[in-house]
C-alpha cells in the first residue's frame, strides 16, 4: 500500500495500490475492448433499482473470458493488467494455437507463467479443472454453479472459496461469506485466489475519490423524513426507535439478520448458512 503525507486533511488517511509494482504497464489490447454505456444504476424502464450509482470516469469493458472453453491447450501470461470494472487484476494470455484472451489473474502471477485447463490436469496454482478431481483444503476461485455456464464465484479480489468435501456426487464449498454451498463435481474451478489482496485496504480518503469511481453519496435513514425511510422524523437527533434496522422498503437490514429470500431456488445447495455479526 502506499501511503502520503498529510498535506491536506483527505491526504492524510488517503491509501492506493502501487500499481507499478503489480503490474506489467502494457496498454489493453484494442481487439479486446468495447465500449458500454452507464445505466447510472438504472433498469430497462429508466428508474432506479440500485442506488447511489452515477457519474464517474468514462470506462472500457474488458471483455474477460469467464468460460475458459480451451481445453487441454496451455496458455502462457503476456501482460497483468488493471481492469476498471473489477477489484482484481486481468491478465492476457496467448494458447498455443496463438489466440489471446483476458483471465482474472491469480495471486503471485506472473509474466511468462503457464497455466493448462482440462479434466486430468494437476491440481496447481492456476490451473483449471473439475472440483470433483480437487482434494479437500484446496483454496479455489472463479468457480461454476452450472457447467459450461462460466465462473461466477469468489472472483473479487483475494477471495477463494474452500474445498470442505466430496459427497454424492456434490462438492461442499465454502465460501467467503461462510456459507457452506454445494457444488456439482462436474464444475469447473480454478486453483488459488484471486490477486490484488490489498484492494479491500484502500482508503479513498476523500468524497471526490468516491465520485471519480461512479459511487454517489449514501443519506441515512435517521436523516430523512418519516414519508421517506422508516427511521426518520424526530426532533433533533435520536435513534431510530425501532427494534430492529429497516431498509427504505421495511425490509430487515443489517445487525446480523436473516435477509435471504425464503424460497430461493438455491436453498437446497446449502449446507450451512453464512455466520453474521460478530460471531463471523
Amino acid at each position: 500500500m502506499k501511503t502520503y503525507k498529510p498535506t491536506s486533511k483527505s491526504r492524510r488517511q488517503m491509501t492506493t495500490i502501487e500499481y507499478r509494482k503489480l503490474l506489467s504497464g502494457d496498454k489493453p489490447m484494442k481487439s479486446l475492448l468495447k465500449g458500454k454505456k452507464d445505466n447510472a444504476g438504472r433498469g430497462n424502464n429508466g428508474r432506479i433499482s440500485v442506488r447511489h450509482q452515477g457519474g464517474g470516469h468514462k470506462r472500457r469493458l474488458r471483455d474477460v473470458d469467464f468460460t475458459y472453453n480451451k481445453k487441454d491447450i496451455p496458455a502462457r501470461v503476456e501482460t497483468i493488467e488493471y481492469d476498471p470494472f473489477r477489484t482484481g487484476f486481468i491478465a492476457r494470455v496467448v494458447y498455443a494455437d496463438g489466440e489471446r484472451r483476458y483471465v482474472l489473474a491469480p495471486k503471485d502471477v506472473k509474466v511468462g507463467d503457464t497455466f493448462l485447463v482440462g479434466e486430468n490436469v494437476p491440481a496447481k496454482p492456476g490451473n483449471r479443472l473439475p472440483l470433483g478431481k480437487i482434494p479437500s483444503g484446496t483454496f479455489v476461485y472463479n468457480v461454476e454453479i452450472k457447467l459450461g455456464a462460466g465462473a461466477r464465484m469468489a472472483r473479487s479480489a483475494g477471495n477463494y472459496a474452500e474445498v470442505v468435501a466430496h459427497d454424492a456426487g456434490y462438492t461442499q464449498l465454502k465460501l467467503p461469506s461462510t456459507e457452506i454451498r454445494r457444488v456439482s463435481d462436474m464444475c469447473y474451478a480454478s486453483i488459488g485466489a484471486v490477486g490484488n489482496e490489498e484492494s479491500r485496504l484502500v482508503n479513498y480518503g476523500k468524497a471526490g475519490r468516491s465520485r471519480w469511481k461512479g459511487i454517489r453519496p449514501t443519506v441515512r435513514g435517521t436523516a430523512m423524513n418519516p414519508v421517506d425511510h422508516p427511521h426518520g422524523g424526530g426532533e433533533g437527533r435520536q435513534g431510530r426507535g425501532l427494534r430492529r434496522a429497516k431498509s427504505m422498503w421495511g425490509r430487515p437490514t443489517g445487525k446480523g439478520q436473516k435477509t435471504r429470500t425464503p424460497k430461493k431456488y438455491s436453498n437446497v445447495f446449502i449446507v450451512s448458512r453464512r455466520k453474521v455479526g460478530k460471531k463471523r
